[in-house]
């Protein structure tokens, strides 16, 4: 109980495991892979392929900015992003730095061109494909289709299929999330991250997220630990769990006002990105929605919302389990079920009565479905042999840094570094 107390500077921060049996690149996130790009917010991790072949078209993954990308690479056993190099895929992955005061300018708009922006360009110089599929986990799915609706209006038809991890694009039913979220919440919110130094402190919004499942994340661990004077039992996806993030307040702020108070990614023109007024239904390319039947941060039914928002194809698909566990769910494991139905229906409850249910993980449903749209098969492609040097191995120095670390670290310079949008070449 001292410990955890002196860990959390005079306020309780309960240990859920035992952190010291993990470390990253060693026995979690250890899918081999090379930073090849940098900025401020993101290095992106290009992925070791493990196969000859590959699909034309590479991915790009964009994680949420809470927590680390490495949810997806845990273990090999469950590791996302091994998978779909498995399926013959160029993965490329964003991975979010730890910021603190000296990037409190950062603003929606930034994370945005810096972020997946940025990435897209960089994706272009190392393989030389202007043509991309892309995922987007939660905050990263949200801030994806922002993207997608900002390109619309530029243009820009890089993107060619997206998928959406447990996403809120429509946010009429946030969850439990939405009862701590008003505008004198935010304005109080607000004016303590200014206090901070412009940042909100990652601890601060893990225990919003541990008090949605008190039971399980915080009363179970009081018990084990305080009462019964047990030691946490090494639990990878707990390790990851306990690697928050902090939050430049200007992006945090934009996003909770934008999103949960207006809902505005619902109505045409209601928000603006980079000064570009966004309307959703002008995305017209297929998208993939994967969402969970327990989830509790990202509830189904309004994630159904956000699907319809979208003009292209769709295909909806609902997985067992909640947020994360749904998500990271291997083939292997034979755990839960997933219901598919070929039409998007006009309610999420006429949806559920029409579809089908099949046992195990939605992995090989999407695989599936990604492989109809990743082009011809060419040789595969190894990091740094393009026009991006290697910077370091995955999985980066961004990822490593913890919340007791006094500063993210200072960008490396990039040869070449990639401008957001690429121009054609002769």
């Amino acid at each position: 109980l001292l410990q955890d107390l002196d860990r959390g500077h005079g306020k309780l921060a309960i240990s859920m495991t035992d952190t010291k049996a993990f470390k990253l690149g060693e026995n979690v996130a250890t899918t081999p892979g090379k930073v090849v790009y940098q900025n401020d917010l993101m290095q992106l991790i290009q992925y070791q392929p493990t196969t000859e072949k590959v699909q034309r078209l590479p991915l790009l993954i964009v994680p949420p900015w809470i927590n680390k990308y490495y949810i997806l690479d845990l273990r090999q056993k469950n590791s996302f992003i091994r998978f779909a190099l498995d399926q013959g895929i160029t993965v490329f992955v964003v991975s979010w730095v730890n910021p603190d005061g000296r990037l409190a300018h950062k603003t929606f708009d930034d994370y945005m061109l810096e972020g997946p922006v940025a990435a897209l360009g960089a994706m272009e110089q190392a393989t030389g494909e202007k043509d991309f599929n892309l995922i987007g986990y939660c905050l990263g799915g949200t801030l994806s289709a922002g993207m997608l609706a900002w390109m619309a209006e530029k243009k820009d038809t890089r993107v060619k299929s997206v998928t959406f991890f447990t996403t809120l694009i429509d946010f009429s039913e946030p969850g439990e999330l939405g009862v701590f979220v008003d505008e004198d919440s935010v304005s109080s919110l607000e004016k303590k991250m200014t206090e901070r130094g412009g940042y909100l402190e990652g601890a601060e919004m893990a225990s919003t997220f541990n008090m949605l499942r008190a039971n399980d994340l915080i009363w179970s661990f009081v018990v084990n630990n305080y009462l019964l004077g047990k030691e946490p039992f090494p639990f990878d996806l707990l390790y990851w769990n306990s690697d928050a993030t902090r939050m430049p307040a200007k992006m945090h702020t934009f996003y909770l006002r934008n999103m949960y108070i207006r809902n505005g990614l619902r109505e045409p023109g209601c928000v603006s990105i980079a000064g570009v007024p966004i309307d959703l239904g002008k995305v017209k390319i297929p998208a993939y929605f994967i969402s969970t039947v327990e989830d509790h941060i990202a509830p189904w039914k309004t994630t159904y919302l956000g699907a319809q928002l979208l003009n292209g194809p769709v295909r909806f698909v609902l997985g067992g389990s909640g947020h994360i566990a749904g998500i990271v769910n291997p083939p292997a494991a034979n755990k839960y079920w997933f219901w598919t139905n070929d039409k998007l229906r006009d309610s999420a409850d006429e949806w559920l009565a029409t579809a089908q249910k099949n046992e195990g993980s939605w992995w090989n449903d999407w695989a599936r479905w990604i492989t109809e749209r990743g082009g011809e098969q060419v040789p595969a492609r190894q990091p740094g042999e393009g026009r991006l040097a290697v910077i370091e191995d995955a999985p980066g120095s961004y990822a490593k840094l913890r919340l007791d670390a006094q500063a993210p670290p200072t960008p490396a310079p990039e040869k070449p570094r990639p401008a957001p949008r690429s121009k054609k070449q002769p």
